[in-house]
């Protein structure tokens, strides 16, 4: 856990009883869970398996880690894809790297991608040449140097879509024209306060549009979700989400979804 920067140990009890919870919260809005299977190649982690993929109307992409502890996740991904009958659209290669925390979809046809320590330059040219025959603009924001290379920063540690028109956004570290943009193309911020960004306020996962579920010990950013109309649920993450830096959209790599 040291060399993956984790704010200290995980209490393996503890960790098992927030991530039953976690999922029978997942259950019980009657999502299907698959998982992942086990593998000695993979580091702790994995437990956060947003990072290793994109999913695309068009097959999955299979990312190249910015994190060298993680390298092996794509490929053990790539395996229980290929086991699962789900198609494959491509890979990002070496020297690209990109990881999945570092995308979000804003429509069926809009991709944000962070350029950061964790996603460069090369595998966001790559992303951007495997979407192109689908028409999906790809739109770039630089994210800050904030806390160096070793920090777990992505572009969705600042960003969680919640609706087609609703963002969770923190804006002290948001790229300045990045943010404009998304006022411009009409979406409202429920902006995260400083004190819950590093309680991660900001990193919510919609189970449906305005339905919410994030990190208990947030309580204003969770007010304020409720003020734009969401409903939200919380989980008990200390273990699983805090000490590691993964919140509730890096524990969960969604497959399918249905847009209205």
């Amino acid at each position: 856990w040291k060399a993956l920067h984790y704010l200290s140990a995980p209490q393996w009890e503890k960790a098992l009883k927030e991530f039953d919870a976690f999922e029978g919260l997942l259950r019980q809005e009657g999502i299907r869970i698959q998982e992942f299977p086990k593998s000695p190649d993979l580091s702790l982690d994995a437990l956060y398996c947003r990072d290793a993929s994109i999913t695309t109307d068009h097959g999955i992409i299979l990312c190249n880690m910015g994190k060298p502890a993680r390298s092996p996740e794509p490929e053990a991904m790539h395996n229980f894809f290929h086991k699962s009958g789900i198609p494959i659209l491509g890979s990002i290669e070496t020297p690209g790297t990109l990881e999945g925390g570092d995308v979000a979809w804003l429509d069926t046809k809009t991709l944000a991608v962070g350029l950061g320590y964790r996603t460069n330059l090369e595998g966001i040219q790559q992303l951007k040449k495997l979407l192109k025959p689908y028409e999906i603009e790809v739109v770039v924001a630089d994210l800050p140097h904030y806390r160096g290379p070793s920090d777990v920063f992505h572009l969705m540690s600042i960003l969680s879509p919640v609706d087609k028109d609703l963002l969770v956004t923190y804006s002290p570290l948001m790229p300045i024209r990045f943010r404009n943009y998304l006022l411009d193309r009409g979406f409202s911020l429920v902006e995260v306060p400083e004190a819950e960004f590093d309680s991660m306020g900001c990193n919510v996962l919609a189970l449906s549009p305005r339905k919410c579920l994030m990190v208990q010990g947030n309580p204003i950013t969770e007010e304020r979700l409720k003020q734009a109309g969401c409903t939200v649920l919380t989980y008990s993450g200390e273990e699983i989400s805090v000490k590691g830096g993964g919140g509730p959209t890096c524990l969960t790599r969604p497959l399918s979804r249905t847009f209205k």
